[in-house]
């Protein structure tokens, strides 16, 4: 027995994901006959399945199936096992480490596709509006023909196609501008300023730039006001005023 295998997590793990290849290898077979609204209806199948109070767990196999069907017949890019592996490491919620031109991008879109039919909202964050506009437009060709809505969110973007770029199944974004709108939301005087909706699941790309290089700038951002200074005098004025008898102390 191998003790070092035994005892590492990401071998166990990838052990354990293995097994769920040949599951998808074979829903891949059946898929391979169906025509593309037959390949279209299975989003809503799994959906349906959802409201009825399955376990998306129990779904993933014949679900990424689906996906690499659809990114095959749109983009004629079929996920080879090593993409497989990587998609279900980040379904997970763990971090997939994958060299330059093991289809990073393609990987991201099955992710996406398994946590995007649960119609709560899945970011996927990276670096810069480039990767942004180019990945998004990537994921939307598969999504778009799969039955899900893909979206992006950039900084020049005004508020309201802001929420509507947030109310698609999938959006990409990158980390500064999707903490921005976050701190903007906290300032918001009403709701309907508010942009971002309920945080469900993120995917990160390039992880160790978003959470470790740039984890360290600060994001600073300020606001005007109408309220004058003369106001705040007139306040404590007012406050100095105060006797014993016009307050108690908890």
């Amino acid at each position: 027995m191998n003790i070092k295998k035994l005892l590492s997590p990401s071998e166990s793990t990838l052990s354990r994901l293995n097994s769920i290849l040949p599951q998808i290898e074979e829903f891949s077979e059946e898929l391979r006959d169906l025509s593309d609204e037959q390949l279209k209806l299975k989003t809503r199948y799994f959906q349906k399945r959802l409201e009825l109070g399955e376990e998306l767990g129990e779904m993933v196999p014949e679900a990424l199936a689906v996906a690499r069907e659809g990114a095959f017949r749109t983009h004629n890019l079929y996920a080879f096992r090593t993409q497989l592996l990587g998609a279900l490491v980040l379904y997970e919620g763990n971090f997939a480490e994958m060299k330059t031109g093991e289809g990073k991008t393609l990987v991201v879109v099955l992710a996406a596709y398994i946590l995007a039919l649960q119609k709560k909202g899945l970011h996927v964050v990276t670096v810069n509006e480039y990767l942004v506009k180019r990945d998004a437009e990537f994921c939307r060709k598969t999504l778009n023909f799969l039955g899900l809505t893909v979206g992006f969110n950039t900084a020049k973007l005004p508020k309201h196609l802001k929420k509507e770029m947030f109310r698609c199944d999938v959006t990409y974004t990158t980390n500064s501008e999707l903490a921005f709108d976050f701190l903007r939301d906290n300032m918001a005087s009403t709701t309907k300023e508010v942009v971002l909706p309920p945080l469900n699941y993120a995917i990160i790309d390039e992880g160790d730039s978003v959470l470790i290089d740039e984890a360290g700038t600060p994001l600073i951002i300020s606001k005007t006001t109408d309220v004058s200074f003369k106001e705040y005098i007139e306040v404590d004025q007012a406050v100095k005023q105060l006797d014993e008898l016009d307050f108690r102390v908890d």
